[in-house]
């Protein structure tokens, strides 16, 4: 497939600058994938939309405030540096920006209010631009990134000075957040709330979590000019005897598996592949790339929010509007067609879609 074909124009002024008041009262719209039908309602009617049995699955990885500010050693000139992934302690994988000053060697200080000044320093680079950075005068960098660091919002979502808030620190997590290590929030989970996931369970509905930890490249557009040549990135997954046994006797019966989020969706599907289609405890790696036709052996139905043009995300969301076939495209571009023309609002602090 081409990757044109998942282009979409969106006016600027729908790209949420900022949550809704309260998490469930985002707006939701319903997907019928079957019958082609679009509903309009708001993110707590999901109520309405899940039964007894269904096992209801969540994406609990938390995101850690990876942005730092600092400054070289030295010359004095600012540094940025996105935190990726932990390779062991005080040892990150990283991006570095202005990436035409970051040298092997080169010494940041991040913060001078202790006694020693936390610095990183920049000991490796690879070929894909990023760089492996380690921290020295800290026992534990993670131990204290939410006093030194910042949340890693898109950079879709401006601020003034480019600086979060402290509102961003909370509203850019789901309220079931856990586990750390996401440098972008699984956004489809930051319109539940406690009271609503409570009226969830009192329904009869079994909710069980997965953690991914997402990555710098979800939100990446895809370059290549035709899909099958992108290359997905790799995130770190764990699944819970707990959750896979669920899933398992959910299947067994015949009850949906609901999935929040696509995250959620490639911990689930990348699993089941490897699993001749079982979805087994574990721990690992997923580089697992969806788009239409792809065969889905475990999810059923999908809540999501609405996805970047040229996106793996939205390309994932195509597939599933039509297992096994390639006109999912068509129903996702015309249910965005139709949100837009009503004033939703977009991407990750914006509206919900369910898909069923």
């Amino acid at each position: 497939m081409e990757t044109a074909e998942f282009d979409y124009s969106l006016p600027a002024e729908l790209i949420a600058q900022a949550p809704c008041a309260r998490r469930d009262q985002s707006r939701l719209l319903v997907l019928h994938r079957r019958t082609g039908l679009i509903e309009h309602r708001v993110f707590r009617d999901v109520l309405d939309y899940v039964v007894g049995g269904d096992v209801l699955v969540l994406n609990d990885s938390r995101v850690i405030p990876a942005r730092l500010i600092g400054r070289a050693a030295g010359t004095g000139g600012k540094f940025e540096i996105l935190l990726l992934e932990e390779l062991e302690r005080n040892l990150w994988q990283a991006l570095v920006r202005p990436g035409r000053r970051a040298r092997i060697g080169t010494q940041i200080i991040i913060s001078s209010n202790s006694p020693c000044e936390i610095a990183a320093e920049i000991v490796g680079k690879t070929a894909a631009g990023q760089y492996t950075v380690q921290f020295k005068n800290v026992p534990n960098i993670l131990s204290v990134l939410d006093s030194v660091g910042e949340v890693p919002l898109p950079p879709y979502i401006r601020r003034p000075g480019g600086k979060t808030t402290d509102e961003d620190r909370k509203r850019y997590q789901t309220v079931y957040a856990r586990k750390n290590g996401s440098v972008a929030a699984p956004t489809a989970g930051l319109h539940f709330t406690e009271e609503l996931l409570e009226q969830i369970r009192a329904k009869g509905v079994e909710v069980r979590f997965v953690t991914l930890h997402v990555g710098v490249g979800t939100f990446a557009p895809v370059r290549a000019s035709k899909v099958e040549a992108h290359r997905m990135h790799s995130e770190r997954y764990e699944i819970s005897a707990e959750t896979a046994e669920a899933i398992c006797a959910a299947k067994k019966d015949g009850r949906r598996i609901i999935a929040v989020g696509t995250t959620t969706v490639r911990v689930l599907e990348s699993v089941a592949l490897d699993n001749g289609g079982m979805v087994r405890a574990g721990a690992g790696r997923t580089s697992l790339f969806i788009y239409p036709p792809f065969k889905f052996r475990v999810v059923d139905a999908l809540i999501t929010n609405f996805h970047l043009p040229r996106s793996t995300l939205l390309m994932l969301v195509s597939a599933f509007a039509a297992p096994g076939e390639t006109t999912g495209r068509e129903l996702i571009l015309r249910a965005y067609q139709e949100a837009i023309a009503l004033r939703y609002r977009f991407y990750s602090y914006g509206d919900a879609m369910l898909i069923v």
